[in-house]
């Protein structure tokens, strides 16, 4: 299930989470929590779904699906973000991963700032594995990133303050400090670090790669793939799937 989102654009949300569903051939399911006008340059408009409806969707989809894992994306309000997170809890859904959308790639708030406490106290505690990207693990770990070894020592913290597992993407590192000609993410998980590297793909629209990026997660968790692996799987999914816009 994607908890998530709806990207007019239709190029991340809930439509990027349901065509990763599909080319891994899974079942996908919705709960959608804001319809958006935008397009990968911007986002021109956002009118959230009320709490109640989100937590409907998602009982409504539980009671008749045997969902095994979920995955949130924008939630947008600390009121959508406790309604999910009591849904999550009361429905029983064995796996959920945390995509902790803040900011879009064309620069636009997806989440509220008063919404963060609610993310960090209500949410995230509940995740199987959280994937902030570089701004996002600043965040939450309440200080700058500028290197790997910090994007390592970021992880740990993350994951020790909410008691789970944490992958930074590495992708908007400074390049001062890192190889410009590789994406490093870094994973920690149960108090060990793993690290993940592919050459990066330039000149390619990245609108939605986050999204995909977790929602291959859950798709790979959901098919009884252990977190290291899933991590791995996702990644070079979402390097394919971007070398593919060079073709």
């Amino acid at each position: 299930m994607t908890i998530a989102g709806s990207d007019s654009g239709g190029g991340a949300g809930i439509q990027a989470d349901m065509e990763v569903f599909l080319s891994l051939e899974l079942s996908g399911t919705t709960a959608i929590t804001c319809i958006t006008a935008q397009s990968p340059a911007e986002v021109t408009g956002i009118e959230p779904v009320s709490p109640e409806m989100v937590s409907l969707q998602i009982k409504t989809v539980c009671r008749h699906f045997p969902i095994v894992a979920a995955k949130t994306g924008m939630l947008y309000s600390a009121e959508i973000i406790r309604s999910v997170a009591g849904t999550v809890r009361e429905c029983e859904i064995p796996t959920l991963v945390v995509d902790p959308v803040m900011v879009a790639t064309s620069g636009a708030r997806l989440l509220k700032d008063d919404a963060i406490s609610a993310l960090c106290t209500e949410l995230l505690p509940q995740a199987a594995v959280i994937t902030p990207n570089i701004a996002e693990a600043e965040v939450l770990c309440g200080h700058y990133i500028h290197s790997t070894e910090e994007m390592k020592s970021a992880a740990n913290e993350i994951a020790e303050k909410f008691d789970t597992a944490c992958i930074i993407k590495g992708g908007h590192l400074a390049v001062s400090d890192t190889n410009a000609e590789e994406s490093t993410d870094i994973l920690s998980s149960e108090g060990n670090i793993s690290i993940f590297t592919l050459p990066k793909v330039k000149g390619v629209d990245l609108h939605g790669s986050g999204c995909r990026f977790s929602a291959a997660i859950a798709g790979f968790l959901a098919s009884g793939v252990k977190l290291p692996e899933a991590i791995g799987l996702a990644k070079e999914y979402v390097h394919s799937a971007l070398r593919q816009q060079l073709q």
